[in-house]
């Protein structure tokens, strides 16, 4: 290995979705602390043009370059004409088409991460852009990692389950973030390559917004409601969900006479939790102690505005990560494994999560009461727990250095 090693961290998603830029965040200072100055090039998952452009102007990093994983070229261009006719005679061309860019860089450095957090499950459909991803890196023979994530489930679809074990087993390794993941990698015969560790972004630093017009109201409460919700609630009904969502955050808001923000964490055009909850407000009467937070605060902000409340309560898994690792009561809601996985690997049990099927007002209130109850013994808990999971992340540096030594 070279004294000043090279990494691509790849599959990632844009800014706007603050837990890819907390991952992003994590993963860096994982790196610096276990290799001498290492050079890290982002490519990244991006839709436009300029979503690709917002996150390199966000970005308050300037040793961190990124690039695109999708490579757009002008409707009537010879190159695209080029590519079409290619494609028709060479099955691979399709797959090989996001990576144009990445490949020459392949040679230039040391491994590949492949970061993301869930990337390679269901919740977004078929992770064919990822697999294909880990071929390509490894048909150049490079080692493929994937970094910090949660795995599966798959078991709604066997064939492309069994499909996935085998591509599973043949990667360089699986740095597995909670302990869910590795028990269902174990079960369906997966674990000379997995490592446990936890989430990048329990080791982002929270940062006050320069804005001195921000200010959190003490023992105040957080919500983070996502759009993304409705497929788990609601069977889509993003109307439905939105009405739902609004009698759940009115019957909080009656029950504890708090102050509550509504706190964005993705704001991408496709999945965007501002727009969502500004659409749930109309849905409110009265709003008076309701307060949406704009959606110009970067990740480790974001998290500084977290940090200063009492309780929270999260669909978005990072939203939910960055409430836990500064000390916050949470109730996450949980429609995947990884929000149960990483509330068993803090408390040892999942009594402080909500399923898509329970939530409804009553549900929340009641899991609120459960939270508050436990008020004092949950902030001591995770106090002693939370350094831990930093370790838990920190030792991906220390694995990583194994498997390339």
């Amino acid at each position: 290995m070279t004294e000043n090693p090279s990494f691509i961290l790849a599959g990632n998603g844009p800014y706007e979705n603050r837990g890819c830029e907390a991952i992003v965040r994590g993963t860096v200072k994982i790196l610096r602390e276990h290799f001498n100055d290492p050079s890290l090039l982002c490519f990244d998952v991006f839709s436009p043009e300029t979503r690709h452009l917002t996150s390199i102007q966000d970005s308050i990093d300037s040793k961190i370059m990124h690039m695109q994983i999708y490579n757009y070229v002008k409707p009537h261009s010879k190159e695209k004409l080029i590519r079409i006719f290619l494609r028709l005679f060479n099955s691979k061309m399709k797959s090989y088409r996001p990576f144009h860019d990445m490949v020459p860089e392949l040679q230039n450095h040391q491994a590949v991460l492949s970061i993301g957090g869930d990337n390679y499950s269901l919740d977004y459909g078929i992770p064919k852009l990822f697999t294909d991803l880990d071929d390509i890196v490894q048909y150049h023979k490079k080692p493929l990692i994937i970094w910090g994530a949660s795995v599966g489930p798959f078991d709604e679809m066997p064939e492309y389950k069994q499909y996935m074990i085998n591509h599973l087993k043949n990667v360089t390794a699986i740095f597995s973030r909670e302990s869910a993941t590795t028990d269902y990698l174990k079960k369906n015969g997966i674990s000379k390559n997995v490592y446990e560790v936890a989430d990048p972004a329990y080791l982002l630093e929270p940062i006050k917004p320069a804005s001195n017009s921000l200010n959190i109201e003490e023992s105040s409460i957080g919500i983070n409601l996502s759009p993304l919700m409705a497929k788990y609630v609601c069977e889509g009904d993003i109307n439905l969900w939105e009405k739902k969502a609004a009698s759940i955050v009115s019957s909080i808001s009656e029950t504890t006479g708090k102050t509550i923000y509504l706190i964005p964490h993705v704001t991408t055009p496709y999945s965007n939790d501002y727009v969502f909850m500004k659409n749930m407000l109309s849905h409110i009467k009265d709003t008076k102690k309701l307060i949406l937070i704009d959606p110009i605060y970067n990740a480790s902000e974001t998290k500084w505005i977290i940090s200063q409340l009492s309780f929270f309560a999260g669909a978005r898994t990072h939203s939910t990560i960055a409430a836990l690792s500064s000390g916050i009561p949470t109730l996450s809601f949980a429609y995947s494994m990884k929000a149960i996985g990483i509330n068993k690997d803090l408390f040892g049990h999942d009594s402080y999560c909500l399923s898509p099927k329970n939530l409804d007002q009553d549900k929340v209130i009641e899991k609120m009461s459960l939270i508050n109850l436990n008020e004092k013994e949950i902030v001591e808990h995770l106090n002693y727990q939370v350094p831990i999971m930093k370790e838990k992340a920190m030792n991906a540096g220390k694995y990583l250095k194994q498997i390339l030594t």
